[in-house]
């Protein structure tokens, strides 16, 4: 890999990532895809996707890798590593990449985000041993025990109901007295007898000993309480992981990178695509379109890029 020349570099190997490799790819462009997970990024831990473009349902370990044979086929290029810094170069950027330099004419950054921690006292100290942001990785360690799922949107309903089938009981938290959820989770939870909701109601503290975690301290209107239970997972929002674009583009309040509609930058050469750029709703969809977006924008640079180059 080391002193590789490339069109595009694409930092991350979900939807969108990996739709902007197969796009450019196919068009000629070299691309390289460097990805810590493995295909797919998060979406490959969700059990259940019923939202993705042409499907009615699919698993995220299904999708992950088909949407990778697609990329591949088209000829792209792809390294599980990490890039650990990105600077502005002359005629780019430059990657670290396992200690090594990459050189890239542009860059598509499709980090995604992760999960947003609760931020109350005992989380760290059980994560996992108990507490975990991945119902389909993590359910069967808690056969017949009560665990607690945190969150209204459409993540924390959806592992909540991948959760019930494999533990004792699932009691599911709720901040707000409604649901934010989308998909029409909240008749499928009728249908369970085995959860419960909790609305209006934080979990404040997480408890256990040196077998793990073994319950969490709740507050409602009521006062506070301690609610024994072996797992907890953990759906309230995603943080976006631009790190590697700070003090380089313009980030939002959020931490989001600000985009024009051809999802660039305000670096020359750095594109944003998904969940990682203002705006996104975190949509599978968006994320499909976004990668479109940023290949073709990345494309036209490109050759704006060389016609400059044969004109001087």
């Amino acid at each position: 890999m080391s002193g590789m020349a490339l069109d595009i570099l694409i930092v991350g190997a979900g939807v969108a990532g990996m739709e902007a490799a197969r796009v450019a790819a196919a068009e000629g462009a070299k691309v390289l895809v460097v990805e810590r997970m493995g295909p797919g990024g998060q979406v490959a831990t969700v059990d259940r996707i019923t939202n993705f473009p042409g499907h009615d349902e699919i698993g995220g370990f299904e999708l992950g890798p088909m949407l990778q044979d697609a990329a591949d086929e088209a000829g792209a290029e792809f390294v599980l590593s990490e890039v650990a810094a990105l600077a502005p170069v002359a005629g780019g950027w430059r990657a670290a990449v396992d200690g090594t330099p990459l050189d890239a004419r542009c860059v598509i950054l499709a980090c995604g985000s992760e999960r947003r921690a609760l931020g109350v006292p005992g989380e760290s100290a059980y994560a996992g041993r108990g507490v975990s942001h991945c119902a389909s990785c993590d359910g069967g360690f808690f056969r017949g025990e009560t665990v607690v799922v945190v969150g209204g949107g459409d993540s924390a309903l959806d592992e909540a109901l991948v959760l019930a089938p494999m533990v004792g009981s699932v009691v599911l938290v709720l901040r707000w007295t409604e649901f934010r959820a989308t998909q029409g989770q909240e008749t499928a939870l009728a249908g369970q007898p085995n959860i419960t909701v909790l609305r209006e109601t934080e979990v404040i503290e997480v408890q256990g000993d040196d077998s793990g975690m073994t319950g969490v301290v709740l507050r409602d209107g009521g006062g506070t309480r301690v609610l024994p239970a072996r797992g907890l997972f953990v759906y309230v929002g995603l943080t976006p992981r631009t790190a590697l674009a700070e003090g380089l583009a313009e980030r939002d309040q959020d931490g989001r990178l600000v985009v024009s509609g051809r999802m660039e930058t305000t670096a020359p050469g750095l594109f944003a695509a998904g969940d990682i750029r203002q705006g996104s709703r975190a949509l599978l969809a968006e994320a499909l379109e976004d990668g479109q977006k940023a290949a073709r924008a990345a494309l036209g640079f490109l050759q704006t890029g060389l016609a400059a180059g044969q004109q001087g």
